[in-house]
């Protein structure tokens, strides 16, 4: 087997067991807390926004850090690490405070995860296969996050919420083995910053000019806010919708939704990534807005458990989609400025204001409000987004940046 092709398979697993690490216990932290330490859904969303916030202002630092470091495969194996320790923590210590302190420290790590991970695949496999690369990490991701949740589907009933932190510590030490196992000589790392191989970043342009000077870049990132602001909370309302409604079943069900959704984002990453060079990105991107604003209203039309996990379909369409095009048009837009984590960070960061957003606001309108109102809110968040980017977004593909 050849150097590119080790690289690959080493990539493969990687994309497969980091899922847990990626987004540290996600929508089982909220369940968690809601079902075994009695956590009401404001004081969940306000002590996920505290962790949020500190990613949001991290990205952009992180990811020029990204771009610096030559050790990119330790970079993300600490990173793993620190994350799992973090969510290890809870438990323990399942107050106010030290959760939102652990979320803190874990977003620090979390923020890392994603650029890295698109470093080192855009330096093993070049911009021109880029885009396949991008969508089959996104899509094994995906199968690796449904595995999980189908381990937590099968052994919850036994052995009830610890078995959320056994499966994070398995997959740690499985992230940490395939990082291990690309070959360090396989990542040309001036083509993993967005350079040409063998180029030197040149001084001084900072990535957020980089974001104010392009317009397309700055009309990717407001679009991907509103797609955030309506998409970050939907899983842990409706999680808690089902945990509210189904005593004793909460774990099993938020893992059920989780299947449902992984089962579609599969086939949809991996299609993104075969189809956007022919199809072009924009047609797919439109699509996710309006899976995203149809599964906002769906969700508001029964309460019965099978009727709100069906839905939970469309997240599969719509995150599978932006997760596995956001790195290709970040690296559309950024091709020659040696920028490519750190522009990933600043983009995300103005995502990350929808996703912080999302998560303190939908939280609190649960409250006054109810969950049915606050779907058909975030569905018209979602739906205005999709109006903005068909106005205002180019299609990126062959798109030469100035």
């Amino acid at each position: 087997m050849d150097l590119r092709a080790r690289s690959e398979r080493a990539l493969d697993a990687l994309s497969f067991f980091i899922s847990d690490a990626r987004y540290g216990l996600g929508a089982f932290l909220g369940v968690y807390l809601l079902t075994e330490h009695g956590w009401d859904a404001g004081s969940i969303g306000t002590a996920l926004s505290i962790g949020g916030l500190t990613g949001l202002i991290s990205q952009a630092p992180m990811g020029s850090l990204v771009d610096a470091v030559r050790a990119k495969r330790a970079l993300i194996a600490g990173a793993v690490c620190l994350v799992t320790a973090t969510c290890l923590v809870i438990p323990l210590f399942p107050s106010f405070w030290p959760v939102a302190l652990a979320g803190v420290v874990g977003a620090l790590a979390g923020v890392t995860i994603g650029p890295t991970l698109s470093a080192i695949s855009l330096g093993v496999v070049g911009p021109e296969r880029f885009a396949r690369r991008a969508g089959r990490n996104e899509s094994l991701f995906h199968l690796g996050d449904g595995a999980i949740c189908v381990a937590i589907l099968i052994t919850a009933p036994f052995f009830g919420s610890p078995v959320l932190f056994w499966s994070m510590g398995f997959t740690m030490v499985a992230s940490v083995v395939a990082a291990a196992a690309v070959p360090a000589r396989a990542i040309d790392h001036s083509v993993a910053r967005g350079l040409h191989s063998g180029e030197v970043a040149a001084p001084g342009r900072s990535a957020w000019a980089l974001l104010l000077e392009s317009r397309p870049l700055l009309a990717f990132a407001i679009c991907g806010a509103l797609f955030h602001l309506a998409n970050a909370s939907m899983l842990g309302l409706v999680s808690q919708k089902l945990a509210l409604g189904n005593l004793g079943q909460g774990i099993t069900l938020t893992a059920a939704s989780a299947i449902a959704a992984q089962a579609v984002m599969v086939p949809v990453a991996a299609l993104a990534g075969a189809r956007a060079d022919l199809w072009g990105r924009r047609p797919l991107l439109l699509a996710a807005f309006v899976a995203l604003a149809l599964r906002g209203v769906l969700y508001t039309l029964s309460d019965n458990a099978a009727w709100l996990i069906a839905v939970q379909l469309l997240d599969g369409i719509g995150a599978g989609l932006i997760g596995a095009l956001f790195p290709v048009v970040v690296a559309d837009l950024t091709r020659g400025s040696g920028h490519f984590a750190a522009a990933q960070g600043v983009v995300g960061t103005v995502h990350g204001v929808g996703g912080v957003l999302s998560a303190g606001l939908a939280g609190q309108m649960v409250v006054w409000l109810g969950y049915d109102p606050t779907f058909l809110a975030l569905a018209s968040v979602a739906a205005l987004g999709g109006i903005l980017f068909w106005w205002i977004m180019p299609e990126t593909r062959g798109m030469n940046p100035p």
